[in-house]
């Protein structure tokens, strides 16, 4: 996974063009890195899988 396809998957979620994404334990850090930089990161809220799988979704409002 690169920085363009994070973007990918990030600017779908935003959309709503996909509903989540599951993240692997292998590409966490590549698609964190990307997910912090945006504007509307507030917006994405991760939640914690088995092995070390995250499950990203976006929300109408930002958490606080």
């Amino acid at each position: 996974m690169n920085e363009q396809d994070v973007q990918t998957i990030l600017n779908q979620l935003a959309s709503r063009d996909i509903q989540e994404y599951k993240v692997t334990k292998e590409h966490f850090m590549t698609f964190r890195q990307q997910l912090v930089k945006r504007e509307d990161f507030k917006h994405f809220r991760g939640e914690a899988k088995h092995n070390g799988e995250v499950v990203y979704t976006y929300l109408d409002e930002p958490r606080s």
